[in-house]
């Protein structure tokens, strides 16, 4: 249920956060908004449970807080802004198959053929989706949009992996609160302007919500459902949720059409499916291994 929140988080703010960029807020200003926001509340149930740190992880903190804060959301929100919401979500699907290859440069993992099968599969699909994008006639879609939800997603991989020695020694909350921090110290210079932009008197209540819906729900409460249940089930169930996320954004496309929102439907067609599927496909060959289940059979 956790796992279904959060998908159901992320695939909503792709339409949520779209609609408010770049017009009402400029993308970058957004993500100072969203880390500031979010980091004040994870530093508030820090202060309640506080915990010493090393002094030597504090550069693989500050690491992890430009990949998986500055880098990652920088590159999202201005992606997001220059291309579809149905574009970005199934750039975010090949998300497992980045971290592999971040293991595998950074922790030396080994890959297997079956995993270097399902990363050219993923490629595909993801350059398919970019020149798909790149001949596009609509205003929805953008290569270079398409290109930097990629960028974000690779700087998330990145992070996962650099993260995950930190999370076997110290409390999540402890590791989230100083991530976040500095990566406010890095969007904080970039962000702070477009922010300082936003005209707020003529925000409307749909437009508080959305700020909030941003804050709130796809930041704190995602990042803390997604630690939790990362410490219950098995990570090859976590990876599989990801599937949900363009899906979801499709219904939600729909939905927000129905009711009079931006229209995005005509960005599902029969093209963005088979990238969908080529990444999909790549990401099932890179997150299964068929053959150590044999083997714990045995």
């Amino acid at each position: 249920m956790a796992l279904f929140s959060v998908a159901v988080f992320y695939s909503a703010n792709y339409l949520i956060a779209k609609g408010l960029m770049p017009n009402v807020i400029g993308p970058s200003g957004f993500i100072f908004l969203r880390v500031t926001g979010a980091g004040l509340l994870f530093w508030l149930l820090f202060a309640f449970n506080q915990e010493k740190v090393s002094i030597s992880d504090f550069p693989r903190l500050i690491l992890c807080g430009i990949s998986g804060v500055a880098v990652n959301q920088l590159f999202f929100f201005n992606g997001l802004s220059a291309t579809s919401p149905v574009n970005a979500s199934i750039m975010l699907t090949s998300n497992p198959i980045l971290v592999l290859i971040a293991s595998a440069v950074i922790l030396r993992t080994r890959i297997s053929k079956r995993k270097i099968v399902g990363i050219l599969l993923g490629a595909a699909g993801a350059i398919s989706l970019l020149l798909l994008s790149r001949g596009n006639t609509t205003a929805h879609a953008t290569w270079q949009g398409d290109l930097m939800v990629f960028l974000n997603a690779m700087s998330y991989g990145f992070y996962l992996v650099l993260v995950k020695p930190l999370m076997g020694k110290y409390k999540p909350i402890t590791v989230i609160s100083w991530v976040f921090l500095f990566g406010w110290i890095i969007v904080t210079p970039i962000g702070l302007s477009q922010a300082m932009a936003v005209d707020w008197a003529a925000l409307t209540g749909n437009h508080w919500l959305a700020i909030f819906y941003v804050i709130i729900a796809t930041t704190f409460l995602a990042y803390l459902l997604n630690i939790w249940a990362m410490k219950t089930v098995a990570p090859t169930v976590v990876s599989v949720y990801i599937y949900l996320q363009p899906l979801l954004a499709g219904l939600f496309a729909f939905v927000f059409a129905y009711f009079g929102g931006a229209d995005y439907t005509g960005d599902i067609n029969w093209q963005r499916i088979l990238c969908a599927a080529l990444i999909f496909t790549g990401v099932y060959l890179v997150s299964s291994e068929p053959g150590r289940k044999q083997a714990l059979a045995k």
